[in-house]
């Protein structure tokens, strides 16, 4: 279905508010290695916890309007937070036992170009062949600042679960937008996610994995909760309801670009050619994506109560992978 596109101020702020996303959730890699030695799917819950528990004070302060939810509409909630967030950080942290952070981060690297071809299909309208061709760029230049890496069978295949959970985390949010709005939408499937995570930190760890985290690990946990998961994901998904999940797919990409930023920044590592040469390559995808948009079809409008105006409709993951931040 083609409507009518967008104002251009839209378009800039959705564009700037999903790279500013993407961006925040690179800067969890450095964040990340400060709590290595905590328990992962533990820390993981703390995390969503603190981020469901901003978000939620954040809508009680704003006080939208409410919202009755469907059946449906707790289903897809249920199954965001169950593949997009639990799923896939489940799926990360066991594909680092038996794979590389490159072929990991390869693997995901995948992601625009699967939300380039699936979220058109999804909305009944034809994937637009520029988007495709620049998700395929920001693909390649991923490739490149990540390598292609080694593992095992099931490296790959839990490489490709976490791929799908990745998709599935903007997927599963397209329809739930124009009614929740994307605070909503944060919130609720990061309140659903901590309790699953915990329970899975316990069945992998035992009671072990309970255990208080040092004040250093704490103030990571903060970051993690409050910046990389309550704000990113709040201007992520209000980018994915103006630019539809194709275009906003394209600046996945920049997830490794906020690694490498937040290397440089800290001192924390050798940043080498082949980041700087992926980066390069990544934000060439993104500009030819997100430019020249007549030829581009546009998703249907998205209005609702969760929403503060009308809007066209449309990590990641383990502290001990460099190349792969948490989301």
């Amino acid at each position: 279905m083609r409507s009518v596109g967008a104002p251009r101020g839209t378009t800039v702020r959705a564009s700037v508010g999903a790279g500013a996303a993407m961006l925040l959730v690179g800067t969890s890699t450095a964040v990340s290695a400060t709590v290595a030695d905590y328990p992962v799917l533990v820390g993981q819950a703390l995390r969503y916890a603190l981020a469901a528990a901003i978000l939620l004070a954040v809508l009680r302060h704003r006080r939208p309007p409410r919202v009755r939810l469907t059946p449906r509409d707790v289903l897809l909630v249920a199954a965001l937070a169950a593949t997009g967030l639990a799923g896939f950080n489940l799926c990360l942290v066991e594909a680092t036992r038996h794979a590389g952070p490159a072929m990991i981060g390869a693997v995901i690297g995948g992601v625009p170009v699967v939300l380039a071809l699936a979220g058109p299909l999804l909305e009944r309208r034809r994937p637009a062949p520029r988007t495709v061709t620049a998700a395929v760029v920001v693909a390649l230049g991923t490739a490149v600042a990540a390598g292609l890496g080694s593992g095992s069978l099931t490296g790959l295949l839990l490489s490709v679960g976490a791929l799908a959970g990745e998709v599935a985390f903007s997927l599963l949010a397209v329809p739930l937008l124009p009614k929740l709005g994307p605070l909503r939408v944060a919130a609720y499937p990061a309140a659903l996610a901590a309790p699953l995570l915990l329970v899975a930190g316990l069945a992998l760890d035992g009671p072990a994995a309970l255990r208080l985290p040092t004040p250093g690990e704490a103030a990571a946990f903060v970051y993690l909760g409050a910046v990389v998961t309550a704000a990113a994901f709040f201007l992520w998904y209000d980018a994915l309801g103006r630019l539809g999940a194709d275009r906003a797919g394209l600046f996945a990409g920049l997830v490794p670009v906020g690694a490498l930023l937040t290397t440089v920044v800290l001192g924390l590592g050798h940043v080498g050619t082949a980041d700087v040469a992926g980066a390069l390559v990544v934000g060439a995808g993104v500009v030819l994506g997100t430019t020249r948009r007549s030829d581009l079809p546009r998703p249907s409008g998205l209005s609702g109560p969760g929403s503060r105006q009308a809007r066209p409709a449309g990590q990641p993951a383990d502290a001990r992978s460099a190349r792969s931040p948490s989301r």
